[in-house]
């Protein structure tokens, strides 16, 4: 135990002593050699960043924003001191200091003002600069002539920044004081989902059905939240035989995944929440499913009837994570999503590969109403083969209760007019604005 101490002891002395201070080799590679003066004059007004076909201005007063300016202490023998009472082990808060460095050694203390290099202010900086230059790849796209599908949009590569790779490169860039005006970051090129090969090499020729739905007299946010929710599934490829999954594929619904605050059916009343309807999504998702002749393994009606999905009995509730939508494709071939916004008409396109099956949808027909709006309906869906041999014939009956169950509190014409408890006042005024409330 001795000698392990004793050897600890020595290696605090050599790291102490004379002009060595063990300081970590990441704080060395921050601090700079110029003045604030010299990199004001030093650093070109405008450096030019290539990020693959962009040229993006970076101007010199947001490089030397990532740089802080502090006032550090430091020994130099052949200086004398202009600093009075000085404690420089105490300053430097460096354990077992005073061991190694005498107080003669304290009229020696200079104060220098010092350039340190903020790595979080250009890890910032890149992560806005990414939002601002990836782009997204194209798909390609689809048109239908006559029943048939073909391509009538080519698909493009996306690009996106490698921001640690970037990060790096601006850092060094700033340390090695050589500043050029021209700077070359790395992106990597994103495939699309659908290559126009791909379309091809699917045998993805025919439109197999559309589901539509009208989301006509919906507030701002709700029409927002529709838009969002439908671009997750414009160009979905769903795998022969593969269980389809509208939650899934949906993923998290909040804020930070760009939805707005809208009116949900929650247990017995309607209340605002993040993603209010993406049920016009998955309702028309539903019925592109059944009219093309799909197994439908998992859907589930709302409690009450909506008017934004008439007929009733069409509709599909989802809400992450369950209830779900679920189908399975069961062709023989792939097929392929697309989604578009008519106006005020959502519409859902199944592509794939006619295999002459014939779809019959009878309904949805309303089998019992009451005076206060409840009521139940049913549909049948019916599939047979090329053959004429029934594959699916399938039932959904509905049960809705009456709207007044719900009720939509603090709203007037389906808009808030009352802040929500569980609401900051900024949401507060977003949906204000955006609702005109």
């Amino acid at each position: 135990m001795g000698k392990r101490y004793y050897k600890f002891i020595l290696v605090l002395f050599f790291c102490f002593s004379a002009n060595s201070f063990c300081f970590a080799q990441e704080e060395n590679e921050n601090i700079l050699k110029s003045t604030s003066q010299q990199l004001e004059s030093n650093i070109p007004k405008n450096v030019n960043l290539e990020i693959g076909e962009i040229k993006h201005p970076l101007a010199s007063s947001e490089i030397i924003s990532w740089i802080d300016e502090s006032a550090e202490l430091s020994y130099n023998p052949s200086l004398a001191s202009e600093i009075e009472n000085t404690n420089f082990c105490q300053y430097k808060h460096l354990f077992f200091c005073s061991l190694s460095f005498s107080y003669r050694k304290e009229g020696y203390i200079k104060k220098d003002s010092t350039l340190k290099i903020n790595r979080e202010s250009i890890k910032k900086f890149v992560e806005e600069l990414a939002q601002e230059t990836d782009e997204d790849p194209q798909n390609a796209k689809i048109k239908v002539e006559n029943g048939k599908a073909s391509v009538f949009s080519l698909s493009g590569n996306g690009t996106k920044l490698k921001q640690e790779e970037s990060a790096k490169i601006l850092f060094n860039y700033v340390q090695e004081e050589k500043y050029a005006d021209s700077l070359k970051l790395p992106v990597e090129e994103i495939d699309p989902e659908i290559t126009t090969d791909s379309i091809d090499n699917m045998g993805i020729t025919d439109l197999l059905a559309e589901g539509r739905s009208n989301f006509r007299g919906s507030p701002k946010n709700r029409v927002f939240n529709i838009k969002v929710a439908t671009s997750r599934f414009d160009g979905v490829f769903i795998k022969p035989k593969e269980e389809f999954s509208f939650v899934k594929i949906l993923g998290e619904v909040d804020g930070e995944h760009g939805y707005l605050p809208e009116l949900v059916i929650k247990k017995d009343k309607t209340e605002p929440e993040f993603g209010g309807g993406i049920c016009q999504v998955s309702t028309t998702a539903f019925r592109a499913a059944l009219k093309s002749g799909l197994e439908i393994t998992a859907r589930r009606n709302h409690a009450y009837p909506v008017q934004y999905y008439n007929p009733q009995g069409m509709d599909a509730t989802v809400y992450v994570p369950r209830p779900d939508l679920r189908f399975i494709n069961n062709t023989s071939g792939y097929i392929l999503i697309q989604t578009r916004i008519e106006g005020t008409e959502l519409i859902f396109s199944f592509f794939g590969a006619n295999d002459g099956r014939k779809v019959e949808i009878e309904g949805p027909k309303i089998i019992e109403r009451k005076p206060d709006g409840s009521m139940k309906t049913t549909l049948t869906q019916r599939v047979t083969d090329k053959d004429g041999k029934v594959i699916i014939e399938d039932v959904f009956n509905s049960s809705y209760d009456s709207p007044s169950k719900y009720p939509h509190p603090g709203t007037t014409g389906g808009v808030l007019t009352k802040k929500p408890k569980d609401w900051s006042d900024k949401e507060w005024r977003e949906y204000k604005k955006a609702n005109g409330a």
